[in-house]
């Protein structure tokens, strides 16, 4: 059975369909891009997945369990974590904090415990505090661990980012434009870190990327949008040939 089934998405946004009765599925493991041209639907389908919109009709099933019967704060809890277009991090708090704020979905003590000083709360600030320099230290930014975010590079934040979604262990790791903003290189390393932490840490990774390299060299599989509508979906060397996804790209016939 597919990890994640998407069946007949269908959002509208005042008459306008940002995603037109899209339905795909990723296998557990797997590296699924999803790629189109700006305005395809892709981060409309990342908020959907994230329950930030509600779609007018469709299910989308997570290990057999709709997503569209829970509320927003439940999604985590079952193992869904994500990355942003647009840096989400705290840049006052030190890089090590940032992460460590992902640890919090995975459980803990939580805030009435907090409060109130509750016997072993140290001692598990203390654990997360170790998995989050743990996660630096396999991303190669331990040594920045007690840095303030403010003021690190572009590409640096990108990294933090993904190790924060990381510490929430995630079993389905959603990435939206993780290499926007990186130079060839720093695009390359992303790449090579993104098939190494699926390996690593048994994940599933759903992508949402505009560098075609780093798409068509780790995806196992490439779902097309355009105009919200799937177009075409099948393994990299197939859609780089696709003449319906150059055309999309291209703007004009292949």
């Amino acid at each position: 059975m597919p990890l994640l089934e998407v069946q007949d998405i269908r959002v509208e946004f005042g008459g306008v369909v940002a995603l037109d009765d899209l339905s795909f599925t990723i296998e557990a493991r797997q590296i699924c891009a999803l790629i189109g041209p700006n305005g395809a639907g892709k981060t409309t389908l990342f908020n959907v997945l994230s329950r930030l919109y509600e779609p007018r009709n469709g299910r989308v099933l997570f290990d057999g369990t709709d997503l569209l019967d829970l509320p927003p704060h439940k999604i985590a809890t079952l193992g869904i974590t994500r990355s942003f277009q647009n840096l989400a991090l705290f840049p006052t708090l030190s890089v090590v904090q940032n992460v460590m704020t992902g640890t919090h979905r995975s459980g803990g003590a939580g805030a009435l415990r907090e409060a109130v000083a509750w016997p072993g709360v140290a001692r598990q600030e203390r654990a997360r505090d170790e998995q989050a320099r743990a996660l630096l230290d396999r991303l190669g930014l331990v040594h920045l661990a007690d840095r303030p975010a403010a003021g690190l590079p572009y590409g640096t934040l990108k990294r933090i980012e993904i190790a924060r979604a990381l510490a929430a262990r995630p079993r389905l790791l959603m990435l939206d434009e993780p290499a926007a903003g990186l130079t060839h290189s720093e695009v390359d390393e992303l790449g090579t870190t993104i098939g190494a932490i699926r390996d690593e840490f048994d994940l599933t990774v759903l992508l949402v990327e505009h560098h075609m390299s780093m798409v068509m060299g780790i995806s196992d599989n490439v779902v097309v949008l355009d105009f919200g509508s799937k177009i075409a979906e099948g393994v990299p060397a197939d859609i780089a040939r696709n003449p319906r996804v150059i055309e999309a790209y291209l703007g004009t016939p292949a």
